[in-house]
């Protein structure tokens, strides 16, 4: 069998680019290991997980209506296997879709553990029926979208499934009593947040002395101090885990920092650490790919590696590791495959953490600013000035543009509140169009919404916001 393109892996980067290709005219095959497209994202990432913190959300907003406006609903009643049942629901819809739209472009999906056999040739391992005859594909172009994996240190595998990755958690086996969450990064701090509003006494402990370290403190602030709240105080900080162990139904953790010392016990224990490139096992040592030393491969600006006519997109290529990087990767791997004239150089790839409040940020970051020497200046705008926020009790929040004071250019954004990450692509096209802090502040936004705030954060570095009293600083000659 031969095709034009044969992609490797069918998750957000995979599937986006395998249509684009049939789209473009190419003879496409799929290659993907499990039985239905989505890759991590769908499957036993993005998705489950942001269905089930809708969940955590509006339980979160009941209590807020009990506690703060006199509407008086009852406790919680958790059908556990009803809520599985609508997260797996969600799932199976999306895959289903895409794997019509394959059908529809007339894509070949073969479910099969694709492997270089050399640079135009994949073997394919496995029995279903969608395997040709000979178990191998020969192919003009490849684009591998293997993805990532959730890394579990050999110290922490204990051989039990008390002792979670992301996907054990997001199976939603039970709602245990207590669970510690092993790291203070967003996949760790977003599950968290789900199990401590289903009725999970949650712990978190990180080994650095902050939570969400790739983000600038002032957004993390607000979210720290809810989740002190939601895990009553449990978030030890400058602390390592020392080690687990299996103590008949409890796995027993042991501590080692200023945080927390000695030991203790938990019902289910979540590692959540990062990710690992999936990029073993795929035959890279037929070819001449090389990988980093984190497992990446190793690609030029057009995502082509040490092989001419292999592309690398996604997780597999690099950081920031993220289904929608990992899409337009996918379809400028095709453009370029194309022949056409472009490179993938964004100015900003946005980052959400969807916690509660919401943290969002795209471009240049303050701590970045700082670290590289960049001249800027940050305009900073409280949501409790902002009456949508009042209105909706959520004065928690901040949006901030980090601009170039001299030539007045929108470097970044940063945002924490409700439906952070709703408000970000605004911030994202403008820094992509290169835009002046004047453009944002000149455009009318609609009253009383919290998009206002991008407008308002805008003034800010003017001195002419309506809502606070924040004159632009003189410079110190005048």
């Amino acid at each position: 069998m031969h095709s034009q393109l044969v992609v490797i892996g069918g998750g957000p980067g995979g599937y986006a680019a395998a249509f684009l290709a049939a789209d473009e005219g190419m003879d496409v095959v799929l290659i993907e290991a499990e039985g239905r497209l989505g890759g991590s994202c769908l499957l036993r990432g993005c998705i489950p997980s942001k269905a089930l913190l809708h969940v955590a959300r509006v339980i979160t907003e009941v209590e807020e209506l009990n506690h703060d406006w006199g509407v008086t609903f009852g406790s919680p009643n958790i059908a556990i296997d009803q809520l599985r049942a609508r997260k797996e629901k969600v799932i199976d819809t999306l895959s289903g879709g895409l794997g019509s739209l394959a059908k529809s472009r007339k894509v070949t999906v073969i479910n099969a553990w694709a492997k270089f056999a050399d640079n135009k040739t994949i073997s394919l391992e496995g029995d279903d029926p969608s395997i040709p005859d000979g178990k191998q594909i020969t192919f003009d172009h490849c684009i591998v979208a293997t993805g990532s994996v959730p890394a579990m240190p050999g110290a922490f595998d204990v051989g039990s499934d008390r002792v979670m990755d992301s996907t054990g958690a997001l199976n939603l086996v039970d709602i245990p009593e207590t669970m510690l969450v092993v790291g203070g990064g967003y996949i760790g701090l977003e599950m968290g947040t789900v199990y401590a509003n289903l009725g999970t006494k949650v712990s978190v402990v990180e080994l650095l002395d902050g939570l969400l370290m790739g983000a600038d403190r002032d957004l993390v602030r607000p979210l720290a101090r809810r989740l002190k709240t939601l895990f009553e105080d449990r978030i030890f900080l400058n602390t390592k885990v020392g080690g687990l162990a299996l103590r008949g139904d409890k796995v027993e953790v042991t501590y080692e920092g200023p945080g927390k010392f000695g030991t203790e016990q938990y019902d289910r224990v979540l590692i959540s650490v990062g990710r690992s490139p999936s990029t073993h096992n795929i035959g890279l040592e037929n070819t001449a790919i090389q990988t980093d030393q984190r497992g990446f491969l190793v690609h030029d600006e057009h995502l082509r590696t040490a092989e001419p006519n292999i592309f690398v997109i996604g997780d597999a290529a690099g950081e920031p590791m993220l289904a929608h990087k990992a899409n337009h990767e996918g379809r400028h791997a095709v453009e370029v495959i194309l022949g056409h004239a472009t490179v993938f150089d964004k100015r900003a790839i946005p980052a959400v953490v969807f916690t509660d409040p919401e943290i969002a940020w795209a471009g240049l970051t303050v701590e970045e600013a700082k670290r590289d020497g960049i001249n800027h200046t940050v305009c900073s705008y409280p949501w409790a000035a902002s009456g949508r926020a009042q209105a909706l009790g959520r004065t928690e929040g901040l949006t901030k543009w980090i601009v170039d004071p001299e030539s007045e250019r929108l470097l970044g954004c940063g945002i924490v509140g409700a439906g952070a990450g709703e408000l970000i692509a605004e911030a994202t096209l403008a820094i992509e169009m290169g835009c002046v802090v004047r453009d944002i502040a000149e455009t009318v936004h609609a009253h009383p919404t919290l998009g206002e705030t991008m407008m308002n954060s805008a003034e800010v570095f003017f001195g002419t916001a309506t809502e606070i009293y924040k004159p632009k600083k003189k410079p110190a000659h005048a």
